[in-house]
């Protein structure tokens, strides 16, 4: 929003829904606002920021859980760990159908990483953004309406669609690690349509192509819009509430509390999905 320009709730929606971009124009550093022609090539850096960020802490906190572990009476953190741990454990162990060391390890990564991303979302939602204003205004002279801090990165598109292709070039590397290349070729060419009919099954391949790539590219799709979607309408909600004043705190403790759920359950179902996309890209029933 423009330095004079009047507050206004669609302006105020915009404000929050925006992230701080950085990216190269004319071979010089530019930020914002003049990154709209920058094209692709532009970095959400409160996403990367927050995610990376939130990526470190778990690291820090289950390693030092996991160099202070005792046999004896463990504390409060150890138990809470130790709970996720096997949690997540025995999802895999009842999903999962192959055998892989790296699937437990991701699946935690995925559920604990997704978890502390949504629960950004908690944070009141004027909070940092107005102290991200107060420091581009006072230590950069910068229009406090200029500066932006989107502090969920899972509200970002960009970040849901990441992870959603890291799966999806683990699922491709599963298949033809178990199936190999010629294997997920007939995976692609010789199903769900298939006979001993030589000539019918080579006029099939085309169809079984086509619906079997459509199959495979929704995978990613669906994870990356399933997470997105769900966070955004949260944090739209919790932006439409913030608008009302000091009378937001009774329907934001209402809301957040619901939210709660919503927040657990997609980091859930997003490390459940990618654990049966995991199966069944290792599966060799053909």
């Amino acid at each position: 929003m423009a330095a004079g320009e009047e507050l206004t709730l669609s302006s105020h929606i915009q404000h929050h829904l925006t992230n701080a971009k950085m990216c190269t124009v004319d071979g010089s550093v530019a930020f914002n606002k003049a990154c709209s022609e920058a094209g692709f090539w532009t970095w959400h850096v409160d996403t990367l920021a927050w995610s990376i960020g939130l990526g470190i802490l778990f690291l820090w906190i289950f390693r030092s859980v996991a160099n202070k572990a005792t046999v004896g009476v463990p504390g409060k953190l150890q138990c809470f760990v130790e709970m996720v741990v096997e949690f997540v454990a025995a999802n895999v162990k009842d999903t999962y159908h192959g055998r892989s060391k790296l699937i437990a390890p991701l699946a935690l990564t995925i559920f604990v990483w997704v978890f502390l991303m949504n629960l950004m979302d908690l944070v009141p939602v004027d909070f940092l953004p107005a102290f991200a204003g107060f420091v581009g205004e006072t230590a950069f002279g910068m229009d406090s309406h200029d500066v932006y801090m989107k502090i969920v990165p899972t509200t970002d598109i960009n970040m849901t669609a990441a992870l959603a292709i890291g799966v999806f070039i683990l699922m491709i590397g599963y298949s033809i690690r178990i199936k190999g290349v010629l294997g997920f070729i007939k995976e692609l060419t010789l199903h769900p349509f298939s006979t001993k009919n030589i000539p019918l099954q080579i006029l099939l391949i085309p169809f079984n192509l086509l619906l079997e790539l459509i199959a495979l590219v929704a995978k990613p799709f669906s994870l990356a819009l399933r997470l997105f979607g769900n966070l955004y309408a949260g944090e739209m909600i919790f932006i439409l509430i913030g608008a009302i004043g000091l009378a937001q705190l009774p329907l934001h403790f209402v809301w957040a509390v619901f939210h709660i759920l919503v927040i657990v359950l997609q980091a859930f179902v997003f490390m459940m999905l990618t654990i049966v996309y995991l199966s069944m890209a290792s599966s060799d029933n053909h």
